[in-house]
């Protein structure tokens, strides 16, 4: 089902300034940023390989990402794994009994079509499931 880590998406206060950190300190470079207006966040993608990190800071006071940091502070929010079929594999995971979050695709970051399962059936982690094209 799965072919391999996606993304990694780190939950931050200030985009502006943790760009400074990953791409002057650790030297991975953003190649670009884009706002999800249905998640309420703007999202930097910064590659490394074959997969990538995004940093994620919340446009909205109410918004997913600025609940997470309130509750848990900044850090890492969620892990993506790439699937060829999400809707394939939704319906696996709905079978064996996975608690989701989307029981449908939604769109995610650069385009591709996303679904989250419930961190109560993945031992505590929040996964994305993430198909492109």
């Amino acid at each position: 089902m799965v072919n391999k880590v996606d993304h990694i998406g780190i939950a931050v206060k200030n985009l502006n300034e943790t760009l400074k950190f990953y791409e002057e300190i650790l030297g991975i470079k953003c190649v670009s940023t884009e706002i999800v207006e249905e998640q309420k966040v703007k999202v930097a993608f910064l590659p490394i390989g074959d997969t990538e990190v995004e940093l994620l800071e919340s446009t909205e006071e109410d918004g997913p990402i600025a609940k997470f940091i309130e509750k848990r502070g900044e850090g890492i929010q969620h892990i993506a794994y790439r699937v060829d079929n999400i809707e394939k594999a939704i319906e696996e995971l709905k079978e064996k009994g996975v608690r989701l979050i989307d029981e449908k695709p939604r769109y995610g970051a650069g385009g591709a079509k996303i679904a989250f399962l419930h961190p109560k059936s993945t031992f505590g982690v929040l996964i994305e499931l993430c198909e492109r094209e």
